[in-house]
């Protein structure tokens, strides 16, 4: 793997028809962040080779609207990730490394913010962009990591949906 994209869910609504947390939809405002990452990303040539997404309904709605960006993109939707901690997501990870030289992972907090807070403190990233990433993880948030054949990953960008024109939201 090249490199490594994380990815929390959009914006979803309080509670689902069905009461369950596991079936909560986007709202319209996460359904646009999620699209507006998807440019944004494609903007910088990032193209996932395999998306992992957490099978709850947020997350398979998220990847739909930023793989409709990667056409050739592969998704596959996993129950373990849902609320997954963060050895758990590099589990999934490490499963698919020899399939895609780029995976995004979209998945929930607090396991994402977790794994990205702990792969930048491992690897390069300045104390500006650490303490950024420190201080808040919301809807639509993206890491880019990068691996040159290190064990440590690079800190490629940081993304959040309300500073590239989307609404943002916790």
């Amino acid at each position: 793997m090249e490199r490594l994209i994380l990815m929390r869910h959009g914006k979803a609504e309080r509670h689902a028809q069905s009461g369950g947390d596991f079936e909560r939809a986007l709202a319209e405002s996460g359904r646009a962040d999620a699209s507006l990452m998807g440019r944004v990303l494609a903007g910088l040539a990032y193209e996932p080779d395999l998306f992992l997404v957490s099978s709850a309904r947020r997350t398979r709605e998220t990847a739909e609207q930023v793989a409709a960006h990667f056409p050739k993109a592969r998704v596959e939707h996993l129950r373990d990730l849902y609320h997954a901690d963060p050895e758990e997501i590099l589990q999934a990870v490490e499963d698919a490394v020899d399939a895609a030289g780029t995976v995004m992972v979209v998945g929930h907090n607090p396991g994402m913010h977790e794994l990205a807070l702990r792969l930048c403190l491992g690897g390069e990233a300045s104390p500006i962009q650490t303490n950024k990433l420190r201080g808040r993880f919301p809807t639509s948030t993206v890491v880019v990591l990068a691996w040159d054949g290190t064990e440590s990953p690079r800190l490629e960008h940081l993304l959040y949906a309300n500073e590239n024109g989307g609404m943002g939201g916790e």
